[in-house]
């Protein structure tokens, strides 16, 4: 006998996985897609998994079994994901350089800057500023015509 009761831990699956049909989790995953990609929800700053709910037509843990199952991350996780390629575009882009962050983390929605900083970073590894640096300084810039 030994010293002390070890036992392994069995590894079970979150209940939230049966909550909803596989087929009825394909329907909802494109409906969330259209909702939140297609009409662009991302970019609103005050819509919520509840909203998304009412939207759909159900309740925020269908929602959130959804999103979990689906695509493998929190609600907050794929709206911010969303919200950061749009500012990947944004910031590379020679048109919106005189943008400074906060501006750029309001027209994709995020509520400050802050919030903003911390995904970038998370999804990127490297701050907003340095991505724009980076991207900027490959853009191909305007030439002066030689004359001769």
């Amino acid at each position: 006998m030994s010293k002390y009761n070890i036992t392994e831990k069995k590894e079970k699956d979150p209940t939230y996985r049966f909550l909803v049909s596989p087929k009825v989790m394909d329907e909802m995953k494109e409906r969330i897609l259209d909702i939140i990609v297609m009409q662009g929800k991302y970019k609103d700053k005050n819509y919520s998994a509840k909203m998304l709910a009412n939207d759909l037509g159900t309740n925020t843990r269908y929602v959130s079994a959804v999103v979990n199952v689906r695509f493998h991350m929190n609600y907050t996780s794929f709206v911010n994901k969303y919200r950061i390629e749009e500012a990947m575009t944004i910031l590379a882009d020679r048109r919106y350089k005189d943008l400074n962050m906060e501006e750029v983390s309001g027209m994709v929605g995020f509520s400050n800057r802050q919030s903003f900083y911390a995904s970038f970073y998370k999804i990127l590894g490297i701050t907003p500023r340095e991505y724009r640096l980076k991207h900027m300084s490959k853009a191909p810039k305007k030439s002066k015509k030689s004359e001769e």
